[in-house]
């Protein structure tokens, strides 16, 4: 029979009726589109992964397609990696204690470890009665540190088997075994486990057995994700995303980034650039990004930012490439619309719109005052500042918000001598310092809901003074991402936040529809302070893809897939009319 190519995947189930059905679907991809082929196959493959199941009757056996439902308790929900995945020994040979580094993780093994630890798959780690003490322990401390199990697996199997029964009782779904390739004892394993062979190229016969293969481990979540998605006879939305570690890591401990489906009808896969992209966004149906994680420099183009003057990183311009050339492949959002966000200056233009929205009786929401400066030394800037409304103390920001290692150093500047010799990065945005009674307010907007948290912030213009003059009359110089300005005189006044302020909150939301539809994001944030005196509502920063971990997980989340799904929805929606109509 004719072997899988690697733009194939070849899907196998089985059916009881009378006789027991072995059941064969080969599929082909083109493009982002699957396409059931009726050529016959082998069980050989030489790209993305596949997965076959193998069942012997003692009747006739024969194929045919299979049109029936996978019910969701098909579903992978729980994966035991074997340690035959876990560790190799380094040059340095044996080691003589636990603590030694000569045991290593596998390549991908740690990769793997991290996107599982909050999938919302259970997962542990499996080891056999023959394996030394020292590595025992090895797995044992892994296990602590990925927040998994580590489980004895006998040669009999039942026993580890019920050991796992115990530990994790129903687990809802199929548990996957992963296994290497060379493992003797694979073939051993529970009927009841779908096994996952980590580096085959050649399927084995065996009886009563369920096998997936794949290349690398880095492979898995993959697929994991394709699993699922045909369980539910696809219907659910993948969501491959793309952001730096730490930010992913504050995401996902709060359950954000299931591999199991969401009850939105939503999983989450995580993409990588260790395999190759397009492999991977072939499954995907719309992606979620952070690009301005992925961001190496920023260069300004007639004063602005602009596309082509953003490198973004070696990955992140293959996942550019690929949207460029699949026109109608899905992004939330499209990277052209975070192009403002990037930019200091475009925000507070868009700002200035906002005073349109002021209604009668109404406090006032606006940006900060602001001005642009190219040259610190401009004997001509104290006029300047002074036409823009500005007056002293400001606030001095790089115009580039985001992507650079330098654009969160910022400045607080009391004099206009101040600004001579001024360690802030050119072009940059001077800001009106509002005092707002040491309160922030921290809005997000995740698609149809709104959410804000109350913070301790910057203490007015009169205390940031005194510390102005302990320093010697120097520019308060700070960067933003890792601390702020405080009142040191008062430090032990407790974190409790003024309660002085009037917050119209139908105003922020009024505000906050508006710049959605004006900024075309689904999910963003926004600062906002509250001007003593007048009353104004200031909104002083702007970001896309906040973390809002301020907000309850358990009702950020849910509004979080909402977000997604209802945004990927109305695309879809979107481009059927557009193809309707032409």
């Amino acid at each position: 029979m004719e072997g899988i190519a690697a733009d194939e995947c070849l899907f196998a189930s089985v059916e009881k009726g009378e006789g027991i059905e072995i059941i064969f679907e080969v599929w082909r991809c083109t493009g982002r589109n699957w396409h059931k082929q009726s050529r016959a196959c082998d069980s050989s493959e030489s790209g993305l992964p596949f997965f076959l199941f193998r069942c012997e009757s003692q009747h006739r056996t024969r194929t045919r397609t299979n049109r029936g439902k996978r019910k969701m308790s098909n579903l992978v929900k729980g994966v035991i990696l074997d340690e035959s995945e876990m560790l190799s020994a380094s040059e340095h040979g044996t080691p003589t204690n636990a603590n030694d580094s000569s045991f290593q993780l596998r390549p991908g093994a740690s990769y793997l470890l991290r996107k599982l630890r909050h999938s919302n798959i259970r997962s542990g780690i499996s080891y056999g009665p023959g394996l030394s003490p020292d590595k025992v322990n090895v797995l044992k401390r892994i296990a602590v540190e990925y927040s998994c199990e580590c489980f004895l697996l006998h040669a009999s199997v039942d026993g580890g088997v019920n050991e796992i029964t115990r530990a994790w009782g129903d687990v809802g779904g199929i548990i996957m075994y992963v296994v290497q390739n060379s493992k003797d004892s694979m073939c051993k394993i529970s009927s009841n486990w779908l096994i996952t062979v980590v580096g085959a190229e050649v399927v084995t016969a065996g009886q009563n057995s369920s096998m997936l293969y794949i290349n690398k481990l880095e492979e898995l979540p993959l697929t994991i994700c394709c699993f699922n998605k045909k369980a539910t006879c696809n219907n659910v939305v993948v969501v491959g995303y793309v952001m730096k570690p730490s930010r992913e890591e504050d995401f996902a401990k709060r359950g954000a980034f299931p591999l199991y489906p969401t009850p939105n009808g939503l999983i989450f896969l995580p993409l990588t650039f260790e395999i190759p992209l397009s492999s991977q966004l072939q499954n995907v149906d719309v992606v979620l990004h952070k690009a301005t994680d992925e961001i190496i420099s920023i260069e300004l183009s007639n004063s602005s930012v602009s596309s082509n003057r953003i490198t973004y990183t070696k990955g992140m311009q293959e996942l550019q490439r690929f949207m460029e050339d699949h026109s109608d492949f899905l992004a939330i959002d499209p990277l052209s619309n975070i192009y403002p966000v990037l930019d200091r200056l475009k925000i507070q233009l868009i700002l200035l719109r906002l005073q349109e929205q002021k209604a009668k009786g109404r406090h006032a929401i606006r940006g900060a005052h602001f001005l642009k400066v190219i040259d610190f030394k401009d004997p001509g800037l104290p006029q300047r500042l002074s036409d823009a409304q500005l007056s002293l103390p400001c606030i001095v920001k790089p115009q580039v918000a985001c992507g650079t290692a330098d654009s969160h150093s910022m400045a607080i500047v009391f004099g206009t001598e101040d600004f001579k010799d001024l360690n802030v990065p050119i072009p940059a945005v001077v800001q009106e310092y509002v005092n707002h009674s040491s309160t922030l307010f921290k809005f997000y907007v995740l698609g149809e809901n709104i959410f804000h948290a109350v913070k301790k912030s910057t203490p007015n213009s009169g205390i940031l003074m005194k510390s102005y003059e302990r320093n010697g009359l120097r520019p308060i110089l700070f960067d933003s991402l890792k601390s702020l300005p405080i009142d040191t005189e008062n430090q032990n006044s407790g974190d409790s936040i003024s309660c002085k302020v009037d917050l119209d909150l139908e105003l922020i939301k009024d505000a906050a529809k508006w710049l959605a539809k004006t900024l075309d994001l689904t999910i963003f944030g926004f600062d906002v302070v509250i001007q003593e005196g007048t009353g104004d509502h200031v909104i002083v920063d702007l970001n896309y893809l906040p973390s809002f971990k301020e907000i309850d997980k358990d009702i950020a989340i849910p509004a979080f897939w909402d977000a997604i799904k209802l945004k990927f929805e109305a695309i879809k929606m979107q481009q059927a009319t557009i193809a309707s109509s032409s």
